[in-house]
């Protein structure tokens, strides 16, 4: 791993040095004449191929917009927002000004065309790519002093659990920080407030990581680039059943060829939490009713520095570097009651279980980034090496003490603590290079290379006299090691005028080499293996208004670290729950057909997908004994889904906008292959409604509904999650705002679901307190950045 990152370091160092400039700046303003434009989408489609989206930016509130890192080149730029007219416009990009001011641009209403533009599509919030469709995170007004999971909750066509599971189109996506993967990928860690966009990618490329069962969701950060000085500042306080307060700090100074950039978010919230749960044994005739009732209150700290530094060489070479700091703890007071009686109702036997719990996570990210571009249009190379460093520790007590009868409480309590600290590194070194074939095909190729070291030490000891004794029976130390070497090709078409019709083929090579073993040998495995995943890609542009395209391609999904460590977390001795050192990678072959049509207030995309996965992974239960059931991922066979997706955006008037999104798909999940019965076919649905009304100069409301229908499990269901959220945003002055944000607005926010076996059946209630009220107030200096903290209209990096 040394001599790779030393050779891609190499890499970045030289070619840096070496080539010459060609890249600029395109930057306007957009006016309706009367004021400026805010939340436009401007995009940039480099010549012949109009259709495709080469850089995109939003206007700011003052209307300004600006796209660095520009090769020059000939480029179509297209101005869009829902209830304005398009504009569209040929523009020539040379060396002779790198520089390339648009002017004030009037964006008008209605019929009003600029002289030398013409109608074109229309997006507004959401910016549609070949890959997939990205969200501007600030366009949520609803989730300040949220984190990543709340702004997820809102994102059109995702779902997320109460429990902050977070699933697209029924499967587990792949989560990314800025591309690349990250020990941050816990979306707890990220701040709301330090999120640029959200990119959603379902149907990847040969380019993409192969490691995506049902897509990719891409978190991009923060990054200002505005020139001269700039600073911002957002506090936010509110209340749940406990306190939440969470505050941003923005700073950046860009001059000349330096762009410095140093930012800071923290939130700090409690929270508790109720849990019921009632199992019944149909083999224990003592313990064959076990009911469970579970408190718990929690104390959330996080916080995040960040900083960037970019130089740009020339016009044709930029290096940045990127580093973020993460800490993050966790304070877990809980209590559980468990009681165990015959069929009759007649106590048998049950102890009252009390934990606290401490977790403390610090994580490190470095990432340096090289871009070059060359005077042969199309052609361009682009670098990258990253290390993400992660230190956890977590550390609980328990006492514990048995009943005699129902809520009676007995004896002398029986001690026990447990620790779980894991040390996680994940590099990553990336190459990525196009090159023209004649005129009309591009050659992609590339090689990623992801390079994963943790150590999870996991120790359970029992109190003897006054001294802990450790438990070797349910304590040891788990080390994995994983590397994956992939290389990609990637053909495609660059699309002219008089064609309709484009494509993609690819095909990507993984090598993945991964071993773990536990301290005393009782648990060791191997895996070595090659495998690879074709991908197509046809979009037949059917109208000037309107495409079909037409995707293939076939997915893995490798178990995580927690799916495979072998150790088993006693926090609830009725019901464990472990990772399963012997689970193999998943298989996934996706089909999709998709149609887009963008009409004069109204935006349509509608597709229709199919997914086979085997070796399907999902957690299952089994009871293992003593009115015990284990929870454990496993291999359950095979899992078929298809259905529609819809996204439906649309301004029918001056002041309200809309954005609807909605997944219909039936389900078959079979584990037959480890209990005969184990088979659940069922139709799932979630849907989500985005209202925004301008209620007045500088007042916006937001309304969010959202919907996700019981889903299927192998041996059960998951019930219902439904909740809205409510928003109200007001300019103060040219350089503050206030908001007034309240989610889970009726508090119907909760999780929990069935299981049902030959062995048992269970049921399991979990309800927090999610509904909150939160007060937000960010002021700016500098108009560059004015408003950005609650308006994310930060430069993309990605």
């Amino acid at each position: 791993m040394k001599i790779v990152f030393k050779f891609f370091t190499s890499i970045l160092i030289f070619t840096s040095t070496v080539f010459a400039q060609n890249t600029g700046v395109i930057k306007g303003k957009l006016t309706d004449t009367k004021q400026p434009v805010e939340f436009a989408t401007i995009t940039l489609s480099k010549l012949p191929d109009s259709t495709k989206v080469s850089f995109y930016a939003t206007s700011d509130s003052l209307g300004a917009f600006e796209i660095e890192n520009i090769p020059f080149a000939e480029y179509y730029i297209q101005i869009r927002l829902v209830g304005f007219q398009n504009l569209a416009k040929t523009i020539t990009f040379s060396e002779q000004s790198p520089v390339l001011d648009l002017g004030t641009i009037n964006f008008l209403e209605d019929n009003n065309l600029l002289k030398d533009l013409v109608v074109t599509a229309q997006k507004s919030l959401i910016q549609k790519t070949n890959v997939g469709f990205v969200v501007n995170a600030g366009a949520n007004l609803t989730q300040a002093g949220g984190t990543a999971t709340d702004l997820l909750k809102n994102t059109p066509t995702v779902a997320v659990d109460a429990d902050g599971g977070v699933t697209l189109r029924g499967k587990t996506p792949l989560i990314l920080i800025n591309g690349r993967n990250s020990n941050l990928s816990n979306l707890e860690q990220l701040p709301a407030s330090s999120i640029e966009t959200i990119e959603i990618i379902t149907s990847a490329s040969a380019k993409y990581d192969a490691n995506a069962e049902s897509g990719i969701i891409n978190i991009v950060l923060k990054k200002n680039k505005a020139d001269g000085t700039n600073g911002a500042l957002a506090m936010g306080v509110g209340a749940g059943s406990r306190f939440r307060v969470n505050s941003s700090e923005l700073l950046n100074h860009k001059v000349g060829k330096w762009n410095l950039g140093l930012a800071y978010d923290n939130r700090f919230a409690g929270r508790t939490r109720s849990i019921t749960g009632d199992r019944t044994n149909y083999n224990l005739a003592e313990s064959y009713f076990l009911n469970q009732d579970r408190k718990d209150e929690r104390f959330e700290r996080l916080q995040n520095l960040k900083l960037n530094i970019d130089y740009q060489f020339n016009s044709k070479n930029t290096l940045a570097f990127e580093a973020i700091g993460n800490q993050q703890g966790q304070d877990n007071d809980e209590t559980l009651l468990s009681q165990f009686t015959t069929q009759s109702n007649l106590f048998t036997s049950g102890n009252d279980r009390h934990s606290v719990e401490i977790r403390r996570a610090k994580v490190a990210e470095f990432a340096l980034n090289f871009n070059r571009s060359y005077e042969q249009k199309n052609k361009s190379l682009s670098a990258s090496v990253n290390t993400s460093i992660e230190n956890g520790k977590e550390n609980t007590v328990i006492d514990t003490r048995n009943l005699i009868a129902t809520d009676s409480p007995s004896g002398d309590y029986f001690y026990q603590k447990t620790h779980n600290y894991e040390n996680g590194v994940i590099s990553n070194a990336m190459l990525d290079f196009t090159q023209p074939i004649g005129s009309k095909v591009l050659l992609d190729m590339g090689y990623k290379g992801t390079f994963r070291s943790i150590v999870s030490d996991y120790l359970t000891a029992n109190k003897v006299g006054n001294d802990y004794v450790t438990n070797t029976g349910a304590s040891n130390v788990f080390d994995f090691n994983e590397q994956i070497n992939a290389f990609y090709g990637l053909v495609r078409s660059v699309k002219s005028e008089n064609s309709k019709l484009s494509y993609d083929l690819g095909l990507r090579a993984e090598n993945v080499h991964n071993a773990g073993q536990t301290q005393d040998k009782s648990t060791a495995f191997t895996n070595d293996y090659l495998k690879l995943f074709p991908t197509a890609n046809f979009v037949y542009n059917s109208s000037a208004d309107g495409f079909w395209k037409l995707s293939y391609g076939k997915r893995i999904n490798r178990p995580r670290l927690g799916q495979l460590n072998p150790f088993i977390d006693i926090t609830d001795a009725f019901n464990p729950h472990s990772g399963n050192p012997n689970l193999q990678p998943e298989i996934i072959h996706a089909l999709e057909l998709g149609y887009n049509r963008e009409l004069n207030k109204y935006s349509l995309t509608s597709n229709v997908f199919y997914r086979h996965s085997k070796n399907t992974i999902r957690s299952f239960f089994q009871e293992i004994g003593d009115g015990i059931v284990l929870n454990k991922p496993m291999n359950i066979g095979t899992a078929d889904s298809y259905g529609i997706e819809n996204i439906l955006i649309g301004k029918p008037s001056s002041v309200y906008d809309f954005n609807v999104s909605a997944s219909f798909f039936q389900q078959k999940l079979n584990a037959s292959n480890i209990i005969a019965d184990a088979v659940q076919s069922s139709f799932n649905w979630y849907g989500k409604v985005i209202n925004n009304f301008a209620v007045k100069k500088g007042g916006k409301v937001q309304i969010i509904g959202n919907y996700t229908s019981a889903t299927t499990t192998p041996q059960g269901r998951t019930v219902p999650v439904y909740f809205v959220d409510l928003a109200y945003q007001q300019k103060i002055n040219s350089h503050a705002r206030i908001a007034l944000t309240a989610v889970d607005v009726f508090n119907t926010l909760k999780s929990g679901g069935t299981n049902y076996t030959s062995d048992f059946y269970s049921t399991r209630a979990s309800k927090a307190d999610t509904s909150a009220i939160m007060l937000t107030f960010a002021y700016s200096f500098n108009s560059a950045v004015k408003e950005k903290l609650l308006e994310n209209k930060f430069s993309k990096e990605w």
